[in-house]
């Protein structure tokens, strides 16, 4: 039977995503197009998890104004749209890859969420959220949503699914810590930023991603960009190198991640496969123009090149 996941992404973006060798600030950049896609954290860990077989359920908001390329996504991905449409438009983010593999983004403003929309989501999500093997709630909050609503909102969220996956940044991801989710996922710079000072090594990024654990959070995994992921429990810890690959676009590859991460869960690997299945998901994406798992051939020649020891 295939797994019954939920992503929420509250607050989505149509992504425009394009290539420059390199940016010239100040300037006229000449930016060669690789798409304009319908996409946000949770939908891009829905489109990876479609791909390997997995059963999704989709929410969060989306503006009225210009719904239509979500809607032909969800129809053609045979999603479960449990979204709630709200006045105005969905942003666009705007994001450019370089020569050198940097990613620069541009994320502009979008709808606008008003008390009552948030208390018939909190309602309406309750209500659906009854019978999921897991939930996944990722990035960031669209203006009118509260920290402390937030916050309450995944305390209710917890008590119907215990295994929440989070996957946030910056306010948005201390908010949702006070409900001490059961998986994190942020990157070594996010993990800086709630500890409060630099984490050079792997024994300093370790230690701190323990505190986190020892506050109540089960597991947490820091990605570490090329240098792989690190993931800490009570009892274990592991740290997973990708190989080196042809870089194509890094945009989604911490969402590839957390989809490899769910599913591994899922089909009850252990923590050590989990973290490779999860990393070799992750190489997946950077070396193609979009996330998924189009290719299980390649997928599966990346999964042999994943160094993984005791972290």
């Amino acid at each position: 039977m295939a797994n019954k996941i939920a992503t929420f992404t509250l607050n989505p973006a149509y992504d425009l995503v394009g290539f420059c060798p390199k940016i010239e600030l100040g300037d006229v950049n000449l930016v060669k197009t690789t798409g304009l896609l319908p996409a946000g954290k949770g939908i891009n860990v829905a489109k990876v998890l479609c791909d390997l077989g997995d059963k999704l359920t989709v929410g969060g908001f989306l503006g009225k104004a210009n719904y239509d390329g979500f809607e032909s996504l969800f129809t053609e991905l045979k999603l479960d749209n449990k979204f709630r449409l709200v006045e105005g438009r969905t942003r666009i983010n705007v994001k450019v890859t370089e020569k050198n593999s940097d990613v620069t983004d541009l994320n502009f403003s979008g709808f606008s969420v008003n008390t009552n929309d948030w208390q018939q989501f909190v309602e309406q999500s309750i209500k659906w959220l009854s019978d999921f093997d897991m939930v996944v709630i990722s990035g960031s909050l669209p203006e009118g949503i509260s920290l402390d609503d937030f916050s309450d909102w995944l305390e209710k969220v917890k008590s119907i699914c215990p295994k929440i996956v989070f996957d946030s940044s910056r306010a948005a991801l201390t908010a949702g810590l006070k409900a001490k989710p059961w998986l994190i996922k942020p990157n070594d710079k996010e993990l800086e930023m709630l500890v409060g000072h630099a984490l050079p090594t792997i024994k300093d990024i370790k230690d701190a991603a323990m505190s986190l654990v020892e506050q109540g959070i089960d597991n947490v995994i820091i990605s570490l960009g090329s240098k792989g992921a690190l993931w800490v429990t009570k009892h274990e810890s592991w740290l997973a190198k990708p190989p080196k690959c042809e870089v194509i676009s890094t945009v989604g590859a911490g969402d590839s991640m957390v989809a490899g991460l769910v599913h591994g869960l899922l089909s009850n690997y252990s923590i050590k496969d989990t973290i490779v299945f999860a990393s070799a998901i992750a190489a997946l994406s950077v070396s193609q123009p979009g996330v998924g798992v189009p290719d299980k051939a390649k997928l599966n020649s990346i999964l042999e090149k994943i160094d993984v020891m005791a972290g």
